[in-house]
């Protein structure tokens, strides 16, 4: 599952050197055509929460202090974009926040971003923030998968899922159960399920201010 996270970035590196080459014509990444594959994207993540064939199982045994857990995660992961924003420029204090509010879901985030930043601030520079959206995630998978033994030891099991963000329900779950144990599982599950419905919202509110 790590390699993974190392695929996408050398898809994102090779996606580089082949837009710099200027090898594949403009209105093929660009207009309608990344709308259509934002699309599909957004139909990808529902069918891939529809057809898990635990959801129904997870969904009984949820509790509401559950609620807890991604309530903490999205609070601790706004407040600290929010002192980034603070601390950064180049964009908007907003447009910080819309990067933080990927939860590590990098391939959702980065395209949703591009494309809703578009019209204000034109494709070159709402690529490069989509660019730091992409980074800024895949980073936070991947210190999730290799940090999360020192973060259940230090700081208490429910860190690594905080840490995973979306993916505490596909990529970074095998980790987190191995680390915190079975009896993680069912919340680390229902944590991405609601991370993933969480960050279209978010990201799209932020990207309007």
């Amino acid at each position: 599952m790590k390699n993974g996270s190392f695929i996408v970035v050398g898809c994102f590196v090779i996606g580089c050197l082949v837009g710099y080459a200027d090898l594949i014509p403009t209105k093929w990444y660009s207009g309608d055509v990344a709308l259509v594959l934002l699309y599909l994207l957004m139909l990808q993540v529902g069918l891939s929460i529809g057809l898990d064939k635990n959801l129904r199982q997870i969904v009984t045994r949820i509790r509401l202090k559950f609620l807890l857990v991604p309530l903490a995660t999205i609070s601790g992961t706004l407040l600290f974009s929010a002192l980034l924003g603070l601390c950064l420029s180049g964009f908007s204090f907003a447009d910080y926040m819309a990067v933080g509010s990927g939860f590590a879901y990098y391939s959702l985030s980065s395209i949703l971003i591009t494309q809703l930043k578009t019209p204000s601030l034109g494709f070159l520079l709402a690529s490069e923030l989509g660019t730091i959206a992409l980074m800024a995630n895949i980073f936070r998978e991947i210190l999730t998968l290799f940090g999360a033994p020192f973060l259940a030891r230090y700081f208490g099991k429910l860190a690594p899922i905080c840490a995973g963000g979306a993916t505490t329900m596909d990529v970074t779950l095998p980790v987190i159960t191995q680390v915190c144990g079975k009896e993680w599982t069912v919340m680390a599950i229902f944590h991405g399920i609601l991370m993933d419905f969480s960050v279209p919202f978010f990201v799209s509110f932020f990207c309007s201010l």
